[in-house]
């Protein structure tokens, strides 16, 4: 799911910078001589007769741009980037089903100095943009090409300008091409990494010593996608947020967009004939819900900080009496909640369930990122600005589009988007993200979930896995990846950890942003991991400038262990032990 107004456009689907290790290797003065030399590269040697190489170019080294007109500024333009080789090209351009054009795109950046490792950059959302290829990670981290590493990036077999459709869900209407949805899940990402690997033993002489993925939110999915369907693609893998279970999730959009627009309804909050989901919580009323997480559960890690460690601690029965307290005796005041909300609000942490009373996906934890604004925005969209919910924007056109089987025709609007939200049926529909239909051979959960705990392959060829995930996040509950990862260790008899690692990020909504320490280089981890053996415990993390607590570090704790005050600067990681809950 992707659009334009995600103010984590930037880190949704880039891998993170790593200080590089290896020596580096100068391409000599025929450096833009080789780098043209790619255009003539056939298909075969690129591992799909039918890729082709579109443009070749060699570009110096370049100053930070700025944002291309419209870019929301919270987006920005691209930093410095090094002298390189930028290559763009295509392969499998075909004619689908509904008459649209498609192609799997790709866009490469060889650096003149290289650090012998080449790094694929996951999408995010539902792709259709062919990616900066530049491995921009966390925030304040300084982008892999920069530091050596060859970088990729696809759209995944879609483009967002020319196979958009208004009348099918915008630009997931390549949802309706069963070839499309294949890409998108699974093939085009074989694909572009073996085109990828080619290409740099081209340009270089020599192919990569070692081979990583990073990416965030679609990124992350498809990073446990090579894991578990490529497992010899990649020596390490950083799998933040991954929307391994997005069909799921996408039913848990409509039913916090139904929770809300029924309050939002209840208040008489309507604009344009439609609940204003944005009315139903202020700033502050977020803010009381913040105030009673941290009521009942900050201390536990030793430290009142405003920040909560033990997440799977902090649960809705510790948390509902200090809501209760704040609940207004009268009329809803600024100072108080209204019954309604508390119990909006509880049952969204809580999921969806079936008339039956089974889950359809999972439960979040209560943590004080909940008053973020990055999480209203997902949630219920932001109050007195042009941003409705992400949750409408992007979760409709997903889940009746691309997840469903056969898919909807509904309309790429924000009336559209509510209408069938608000309409979904939990006992009726929710089963379609497992059907089959003819042309469409395997389900839409089939196809782009990846909860699979068969690593074994992954695992024997080496690989190691790093798998970040904010408390916070809004889509994407790391109640769902620890539940997966719990799985995954009692299938390898308690030692999964051998190969792959949570690391929950207190606070973090969806891949970065909150009351958070969010800026962290997990894939320096995995070189580690993979180049040197050294599997990580801990990894250090400091609060970005957006964060109310700027300039604080705390050290991301491996599952199931969490980040425990011992002694000493309240603002310093050094101050903490990872320690069992």
């Amino acid at each position: 799911m992707k659009l334009a107004i995600i103010p984590l456009a930037v880190v949704i689907g880039a891998g993170c910078a790593a200080a590089a290790t290896l020596p580096a290797s100068a391409v000599p003065q025929a450096g833009a001589d080789r780098c043209a030399s790619l255009a003539r590269l056939s298909g075969r040697i690129m591992g799909d007769p039918s890729a082709r190489i579109i443009d070749a170019k060699f570009n110096p080294a370049l100053g930070p741009q700025p944002p291309a007109p419209g870019t929301p500024p919270w987006i920005g333009g691209l930093p410095a980037l090094p002298e390189h080789c930028e290559v763009i090209g295509a392969m499998r351009e075909r004619t689908g089903s509904d008459g649209q054009k498609y192609a799997v795109r790709f866009h490469l950046r060889l650096p003149a100095r290289w650090n012998g490792r080449f790094l694929f950059q996951g999408g995010g959302g539902t792709n259709g943009d062919i990616g900066t290829a530049i491995g921009a990670g966390q925030p304040g981290g300084i982008p892999a090409l920069a530091q050596g590493y060859a970088v990729i990036s696809t759209d995944t077999g879609h483009d967002n300008k020319t196979n958009a459709n208004p009348a099918r869900q915008g630009t997931v209407a390549f949802g309706h091409d069963y070839l499309a949805r294949l890409e998108y899940a699974e093939t085009a990402l074989n694909s572009v990494a073996t085109a990828g690997k080619a290409l740099v033993a081209a340009f270089y002489g020599t192919r990569a010593k070692f081979n990583y993925f990073a990416g965030c939110s679609n990124g992350g999915r498809e990073g446990m996608v090579f894991a578990q369907r490529f497992p010899a693609q990649f020596d390490g893998i950083v799998a933040s947020a991954p929307a391994f279970a997005v069909p799921k999730a996408a039913i848990a959009e409509a039913h916090d967009t139904q929770l809300f627009a029924a309050l939002a309804r209840s208040n008489g909050f309507m604009s344009n004939g439609l609940p204003n989901l944005a009315r139903t919580f202020s700033d502050r009323d977020l803010g009381l819900v913040r105030d009673a997480v941290n009521r009942a559960c900050d201390r536990d890690d030793g430290l009142e900080d405003g920040m909560v460690q033990d997440f799977r601690g902090c649960t809705a029965a510790r948390v509902k009496p200090h809501l209760a307290a704040r609940i207004c005796p009268g009329v809803k005041a600024d100072d108080c909640l209204s019954a309604g909300q508390v119990d909006a609000l509880t049952r969204s942490l809580a999921g969806p369930v079936n008339k039956r009373g089974q889950a359809l996906y999972a439960d979040w934890p209560w943590d004080p990122g909940i008053a973020s604004p990055l999480w209203r925005i997902w949630k219920i969209g932001m109050a007195g600005a042009p941003m409705p919910a992400i949750n409408v924007e992007l979760g409709s056109p997903a889940l009746s589009g691309l997840f469903m089987t056969p898919p909807r025709d509904i309309a790429g609007t924000p009336a559209a988007g509510m209408a069938f939200q608000t309409g979904f049926d939990f006992d009726r529909d929710a089963p379609l993200i497992f059907a089959t239909a003819p042309g469409f051979p395997r389900s839409g959960w089939n196809l782009v979930g990846a909860q699979s705990t068969d690593l074994s392959a992954f695992f024997r060829h080496g690989g190691r896995m790093i798998i970040p995930h904010g408390t916070a996040d809004p889509i994407f509950s790391i109640n769902d990846t620890v539940r997966w990862w719990n799985l995954l260790d009692r299938r390898n008899r308690g030692r999964a950890a051998d190969h792959a690692r949570v690391f929950p990020v207190p606070g973090m909504n969806h891949c970065a942003g909150g009351p958070a320490t969010d800026q962290f280089d997990a894939l320096a981890s995995v070189v580690d991991w993979v180049e040197k053996g050294v599997a990580p415990v801990r990894i250090s993390a400091v609060a970005g400038p957006m964060s109310s607590f700027r300039g604080r570090s705390r050290p991301l704790c491996a599952y199931p262990g969490i980040a425990r005050y011992e002694k000493g600067d309240a603002e310093s990681e050094n101050s903490f032990i990872c320690t069992a809950p």
